[in-house]
């Protein structure tokens, strides 16, 4: 799978130092800077230590299993749309090298959701389904009660609290809702679970 992430520093070259840096024992594979230039900082073939603990549908140990993008981005601000450009042309080239589906390009908030919110509200993740790249809902209607079992058929195995789901779920795919879970979660959680079940191609744990 692939991972995105935002840095959350002051600026792209500290970024860096951070990702390079044994001593911080933190890594990723490429960062990528707000004017579009793209830093190729562990080989795809090997392992780095961006998503720390978490899950994605049976896969519990995901830095073994993935890819991970870092976006420099204050998680306030908008992403650059260079960053967003070379992104796109990222993805296009990492995920038929390995095979990776596009509901298998997820954020660092949707595998570990008690810790991280990481690429966060400003992310625009319908942008990247639209050209193929990830995923998006259709709008419909469900009864709330079929929540939690629609987002752990998707993906969100991390974590069985409701709060939790619902706070994950949105940060992604409805970033301004507010409010108690309602029929609009639970039809969009629906129709994903039903187009994506997470582990429906056999993927390794």
């Amino acid at each position: 799978m692939v991972v995105i992430h935002y840095t959350a520093m002051a600026s792209a070259a500290a970024a860096c130092d951070t990702l390079c840096n044994p001593a911080t024992q933190v890594s990723a594979h490429y960062l990528i800077v707000q004017d579009g230039t793209l830093l190729s900082l562990v080989p795809e073939d090997l392992r780095a230590w961006h998503a720390g603990a978490g899950r994605w549908g049976a896969v519990s140990d995901v830095n073994s299993h993935s890819i991970g993008i870092e976006l420099a981005n204050d998680g306030a601000s908008p992403f650059a749309a260079p960053l967003m450009d070379a992104l796109e042309d990222l993805l296009r080239a990492i995920m038929p090298r390995w095979d990776i589906p596009p509901a298998r390009v997820i954020g660092h908030s949707d595998m570990a959701p008690q810790r991280k919110i990481d690429p966060g509200p400003r992310f625009d993740w319908r942008r990247l389904a639209l050209q193929g790249l990830s995923v998006w809902p259709e709008a419909g209607q469900a009864d709330p009660a079929g929540f939690a079992a629609g987002m752990r058929a998707f993906g969100y195995t991390a974590t069985d609290d409701p709060d939790l789901l619902l706070q994950c779920f949105r940060l992604r795919f409805r970033p301004w809702a507010r409010g108690p879970l309602d029929a609009t979660d639970a039809g969009l959680i629906a129709d994903l679970a039903r187009r994506f079940p997470v582990d429906a191609g056999g993927q390794a744990a």
